[in-house]
């Protein structure tokens, strides 16, 4: 059997090595359209800061070794301009030479992956605007980071990969900016999850504009200005594109292969297209949600890994064989932002809502490990579930644990558990690794008491237009302490510390309701209870606490580039100054 697998990389690579795994028999041809077979694209944008410091660890392997290991034939440096499925042949353009040929085939597997969406804006050809997609692309914008004049960067879209882009820039000794067209980055978060980050991205010093879109680049001699639909311009030597990607379906699209509602290559469960003799996998793809079951885009290299080497048991079955298939696709990942890390999977509540998914949602704030060992670190961790208690998905954020806990909620996903069963995971505990209850446990504690009836809550959105449209039809409760209070709190609140409810309950109305909260949730829930069994019958605690609230509603704020103030140059690289963060 002959198969012609069209990209490399993750895909199309994967599937090169399983089907000679499978069949020494097999003839295989690898088609790539850069140089490179197969690379880690996720590391790029640490290269840029020199946390990876030889561009060559990048590189998988090579053409000759990936040949000599797996007796496949690659053609680097070469596309396919097109598909006969009535001949079963693959025309093949050198992009050397230009020079055409035709190969022919009894299976092919496309692996094009996804291209980085590039709107008609004008000036976007300049000299000093990028995208990083590939190792060309990392040359390309080293070069022009090698230039000493270079002080000022943009980047253009606060994705997964425009905060590391952001990030390493930054690290680099560059004063950086981050432009999102959105209200809020990293969209697979609900906003104040999105808000942690956002603040320490402040923090740090990169200044961000959200809400707010690219209308024009201006060049420059030695800059290029970036017109912002606001009004604002920016000053910037490099400016990196990085507002998504969109599958790369036109060979697909030409060869009259069938495209999903997404604008993704349509698979069926083995992962072949509407043409038997054609599969997909990777980025090009539209897959289902495994959660929503809808149709989908996700693009990641996990999936992509496991669908090719599923596509490759599909190629080569015969007979009988019982065909692999792939499940779908929850979207788990997970994103390091200086000294934070921003994981999730699953749902998030807008995606739940746009869906019309009926749902709930609570966040705790809890520690990596033990409170008394040192170096803990707190988690944000949210959790979006169904009313049954069936989970949606789940999303964190921290310095520290944040991985193990979105992947311990990954696996109750795709196990089938529901949210209370979290509260009975047995989950690896001493002090320096986590506690006797770990945050798993508490987010399932809360999610079980919200699906008993036990506990009722408001979320930071409900709480936030109760103050704003009717802050007189309810009583706002800080039960934190009196110091807590005086460095903030929410407006019109009254504060009676929780240790003290029990003697002060006469101060509040009965016949109203009663809204409580605290720094993080805990001691909110406390004194909800003690406020049931007082006789009050309308009380609600606020999820995530003060600390959610507070994160969700800031203002952010970035100083106004207008003055187009040139940096200094550092008299030494920053990175060599202060270690980037670690997780």
């Amino acid at each position: 059997m002959k198969i012609v697998i069209i990209g490399g990389v993750a895909g199309g690579a994967t599937a090169a090595a399983r089907l000679r795994r499978i069949s020494e028999a097999a003839e295989i041809v690898v088609v790539e359209r850069g140089p490179y077979i197969s690379f880690a694209n996720c590391g790029l944008p640490y290269a840029i800061s020199g946390v990876i410091a030889e561009r060559d660890k990048l590189l998988v392997t090579t053409k000759a070794q990936f040949e000599a290991r797996y007796r496949v034939e690659v053609r680097a440096r070469a596309e396919a301009a097109a598909i006969d499925r009535a001949a079963k042949t693959v025309r093949l353009r050198n992009l050397e030479t230009g020079d055409e040929t035709d190969e022919s085939y009894d299976r092919v597997l496309l692996s094009p992956g996804a291209d980085p969406v590039s709107p008609p804006i004008p000036g976007a050809g300049s000299p000093r605007v990028f995208t990083l997609r590939n190792v060309p692309d990392l040359d390309r914008i080293m070069a022009a980071l090698g230039d000493d004049s270079v002080l000022r960067a943009t980047v253009i879209g606060g994705g997964y990969v425009g905060l590391e882009v952001a990030e390493n820039l930054h690290h680099r000794g560059l004063a950086t900016t981050l432009v999102e067209g959105a209200a809020q980055i990293l969209a697979p978060f609900d906003e104040e999850m999105a808000a942690i980050v956002q603040g320490r991205l402040r923090e740090k010093g990169i200044e961000t504009h959200l809400g707010d879109k690219i209308e024009s680049f201006a060049d420059h001699p030695d800059h290029v200005v970036v017109g912002l639909a606001s009004g604002r311009k920016i000053e910037a030597d490099v400016v990196v594109m990085s507002i998504g990607v969109r599958p790369e379906t036109k060979l697909a699209r030409e060869a009259g292969l069938a495209l999903g509602p997404t604008g993704g290559i349509r698979v069926d469960e083995r992962l072949a297209t509407s043409d038997p003799d054609i599969f997909a996998v990777g980025d090009a793809i539209e897959v289902v949600n495994r959660v929503s079951g809808k149709p989908a885009l996700i693009p990641l290299a996990g999936p992509a890994n496991r669908q090719a080497r599923i596509a490759a048991d599909n190629m080569l079955a015969t007979g009988a064989a019982a065909p692999a298939t792939y499940a779908g696709t929850m979207g788990t990942a997970i994103l390091k932002v200086f000294d934070l890390a921003a994981a999730c999977t699953g749902l998030n509540e807008r995606q739940a809502a746009a869906l019309d998914i009926p749902h709930r949602a609570v966040i705790v704030h809890a520690g990596s490990h033990a409170s008394y060992y040192p170096g803990a670190m707190p988690i944000a961790l949210k959790l979006v579930f169904k009313p049954d208690g069936t989970i949606l998905g789940a999303q964190a954020v921290g310095a520290d644990g944040v991985d193990k806990r979105i992947d311990v909620i990954a696996t109750a996903i795709a196990a089938g558990l529901k949210a209370h069963d979290l509260a009975a995971l047995e989950l690896a505990y001493a002090p320096p690794f986590g506690s006797a209850k770990d945050p798993v446990n508490v987010v399932g504690l809360v999610a079980g008491n919200v699906i008993s009836g036990f506990q009722q809550i408001v979320d930071w959105r409900g709480l936030r237009d109760l103050v704003k449209e009717a802050p007189a039809s309810f009583q706002l409760v800080d039960v934190r302490t009196p110091k807590e209070f005086a460095a903030g709190t929410i407006p019109g609140a009254l504060n009676i510390e929780v240790d003290g409810l029990r003697q002060r309950l006469g101060e509040l109305d009965r016949a109203r309701p009663v809204v409580v909260f605290c720094q993080v949730g805990l001691r909110g829930y406390l004194a909800y209870r003690i406020l049931r069994q007082s006789g009050f019958a309308d009380v609600r605690n606020l999820t995530g606490g003060f600390k959610t609230y507070a994160a969700a509603t800031a203002k952010p704020s970035s100083p106004d580039p207008f003055a187009f103030e040139r940096p200094a140059r550092p008299a030494q690289r920053q990175r060599d100054a202060e270690p980037i963060g670690r997780i």
